[in-house]
């Protein structure tokens, strides 16, 4: 069992029920899925840079990533349906909270100047998301492969109800939110 579940199980609901009083445990709002999203537009005029973007995906969240493919052809872009414009992967699992595990402990401590991240990008029912500019805050990627610096967006939803639940439930997880 990750380490991170093991924590919630046994620390973090205790904390939550007795916090928000809820009356059964299985109302306790946990992380549902982890989406992570890398978006390349350039790939339309190079292909190769796809192809780093899904292995360098696949290193960091531990699973092959589905190419996402555009749905309308726009000529102002020069882009045409069905080609491949990024990718992502949806974590569930064990895997969710081992990933989580390393971007709360490992990957975010990483990023210079590091204050904390925004308690600002809830929206609305709980779920948060995170934009990272760079991928080579991840200790998996190599320095030396990379050939281009790739942003990405990191989506947890979880099962809280409000934005209130949702930043207690991932305070209690460890995520290192900016003082207000």
């Amino acid at each position: 069992m990750a380490r991170l579940k093991e924590t919630y199980i046994k620390k973090i609901v205790p904390a939550m029920t007795k916090e928000f009083g809820y009356t059964n445990r299985m109302a306790v709002p946990k992380v549902q899925k982890i989406s992570v999203n890398i978006g390349l537009g350039e790939a339309t005029g190079n292909s190769k840079l796809m192809d780093g973007a899904v292995n360098e995906l696949s290193q960091i969240a531990g699973q092959r990533p589905v190419i996402n493919k555009a749905r309308k052809s726009i000529a102002a872009f020069k882009l045409r349906e069905g080609m491949a414009i990024g990718c992502s992967v949806t974590l569930r699992g064990d895997r969710m909270y081992e990933f989580l595990d390393r971007l709360v402990s490992v990957t975010l401590p990483r990023v210079r100047d590091f204050r904390g991240v925004s308690s600002k990008s809830f929206d609305g029912r709980g779920n948060y998301t995170l934009g990272i500019k760079d991928q080579l805050i991840f200790p998996e990627i190599d320095y030396n492969k990379v050939e281009k610096t790739k942003g990405m967006n990191i989506c947890i939803t979880t099962t809280a109800k409000t934005d209130a639940e949702g930043l207690a439930l991932l305070k209690h997880l460890g995520m290192p939110f900016r003082a207000q």
